[in-house]
């Protein structure tokens, strides 16, 4: 098979088969003596493995586990994508946790994991699942304004605090952008909470998306794996 013809069926470019082949993500790929490249069933199998990945766990993931393959070290590879989705559901039940919060008012019964009144930014941070490192950039910016205890001067979070960081991580992942998130604190301070609860639920359909798309790239990811263990057959490439 030609790369051409691998790239026409992945809808990519050629060139990006040959950016994936110089950082180490296929098996080495053998030349002709004419110099055109000879691909294998093998090579395609690890092409299409590497499209199938990409939007469910990204290209980071996929950087690592790839080499990983071609050192057969499977039980590896499997570990990595099964915290891979541990991950994302742990990020999805982070956002659900927001939209809890958005709908709170300020009388509202409270979760059962905010029983406590103040919190410590460890806490905070487990919470929102994001670094204590965040949380104080997000103060550094402006976004929350913590209180502290008089004789240490530790920070300590409230509840309204911790709805904050919940609402700005959220916005932050789908944003990007302080600028919105400001406008979304705003829209919250004036007690209107549509413009966070919609990227919220915005945020809650990438997550389902990505969901499906792991599933798929596994399903990619196996057929790699049946590739490998059954062989090869080999085709020369006339577009060196």
């Amino acid at each position: 098979m030609k790369g051409i013809e691998i790239a026409k069926k992945l809808n990519i470019s050629t060139s990006a088969l040959r950016h994936y082949e110089s950082w180490g993500l296929v098996p080495e790929i053998e030349r002709a003596s004419n110099g055109y490249r000879i691909y294998t069933k093998e090579h395609e199998a690890y092409f299409q493995c590497i499209r199938a990945l990409i939007p469910g766990f990204g290209m980071d993931l996929v950087r690592t586990i790839m080499p990983l393959i071609i050192k057969r070290e499977k039980l590896g590879i499997l570990w990595k994508i099964n915290k891979a989705q541990v991950n994302l559901h742990a990020e999805k039940e982070t956002v659900l946790r927001a939209i809890e919060m958005i709908d709170l008012i300020e009388n509202a019964e409270f979760p059962k994991y905010l029983s406590k009144s103040a919190f410590t930014i460890g806490e905070v941070a487990k919470l929102a699942n994001v670094s204590a490192s965040s949380i104080r950039h997000w103060e550094k910016e402006g976004l929350i304004k913590p209180n502290r205890q008089k004789e240490s001067g530790f920070r300590i979070y409230f509840r309204t605090d911790i709805r904050k960081v919940l609402i700005i991580r959220t916005v932050q992942r789908v944003a990007y952008s302080l600028d919105i998130v400001r406008e979304v604190l705003l829209g919250l301070d004036n007690n209107d909470v549509s413009q966070a609860k919609e990227i919220a639920y915005q945020s809650l359909q990438f997550i389902d998306y990505a969901l499906v798309e792991q599933v798929r790239g596994i399903a990619y990811l196996q057929n790699l794996f049946e590739v490998i263990s059954t062989g090869n057959t080999f085709v020369a490439d006339e577009s060196s």
